[in-house]
């Protein structure tokens, strides 16, 4: 009897699985066509060099020597990648922190809270196109303002003297705040989502064992929102990554893109090499974001 359960159990699942892969099989067929097979055509042309001329375009084999010129002759590569670095790493856990204590606070609020989620959600709707780029540069010179003042706080007076990397980087997000902020649309709403989501009996059951606001907030809710952090950070990674004002190695990949007489080869090239580093950024992300499993264990 039992065997005869499993059996339309597994029955059941593997129609369960077929379905979802039928519902799914249209964006695996763009997914296969629109990303995998341009990306492995990415990673071949990157050891070619390519010249458009009357005809088309003349592709030859040069082994690694667009690596070699983008890490030994280009001067602007390796400084593209290293301010990359510098930008996505505090930018992405920037982002990411904010948008938990402002999706935390209005999780708990009763009033209008579907009115703040509009205003928080809002800089979305308008995050592409002309009406962006006029508000981020209107943004950016009010936060050349509030540099300067910052540029005569004897905080960062302090914190310069003790090191100068740590305070480069604070003038760095104040003169990028703007950007940092609207960023924080998508993730605010993830992690309202994900907060929704807790079981609140697990806080009640809590409070009785008295256990105060800071221990539930450390042993309940971040455990659980782990998930929705790791979707996050790596939201946050491609999207901030697919921005010109923030990404120069981007502009690089576009540059060479746009010189026909040999460039296809050094964008591929580029291209190549800042995806699988954004990939190395998104698996330290989920190192360190990833559900621990508990591998302790019990002795009878």
């Amino acid at each position: 009897m039992n065997k005869r359960k499993f059996k339309k159990g597994s029955a059941f699942e593997k129609r369960q699985n077929k379905m979802g892969y039928l519902f799914m099989l249209p964006w695996i067929i763009g997914f296969i066509i629109f990303t995998a097979l341009p990306f492995a055509a990415t990673i071949v042309l990157s050891f070619t060099e390519i010249k458009q001329n009357v005809t088309g375009f003349d592709i030859s084999f040069v082994g690694t020597a667009n690596y070699k010129s983008a890490f030994f002759t280009n001067t602007s590569f390796t400084p593209a990648l290293v301010e990359f670095l510098w930008m996505i790493i505090p930018y992405t856990l920037l982002i990411v922190v904010i948008s938990f204590v402002l999706a935390f606070l209005l999780n708990r609020i009763k009033v209008f809270k579907s009115a703040l989620r509009t205003i928080y959600f809002l800089p979305v709707i308008v995050l592409s196109g002309p009406v962006m780029y006029q508000l981020m540069d209107a943004g950016q010179s009010a936060n050349e303002e509030t540099t300067r003042l910052i540029y005569d706080n004897i905080i960062l007076d302090m914190i310069e003297n003790f090191s100068p990397y740590i305070a480069n980087a604070l003038i760095g997000i104040c003169e990028n705040l703007s950007v940092i902020l609207w960023f924080t649309g998508i993730p605010i709403v993830l992690f309202i989502n994900g907060l929704q989501k807790i079981n609140p009996s697990m806080y009640e059951a809590a409070k009785i064992d008295s256990a105060n606001s800071w221990q539930i907030l450390w042993k309940i809710t971040m455990p659980m929102i782990r998930n929705t952090a790791l979707v996050c950070s790596v939201f946050t990674i491609a999207q901030l990554g697919s921005m010109d004002s923030v990404n120069p190695v981007l502009a690089l990949i576009k540059e060479a893109t746009a010189n026909t007489s040999g460039g296809f080869g050094f964008a591929a090239t580029y291209s190549w090499i800042y995806s699988l580093l954004v990939l190395v950024i998104i698996g330290l992300a989920f190192l360190l974001l990833r559900e621990r499993k508990n591998t302790e264990r019990h002795v009878k």
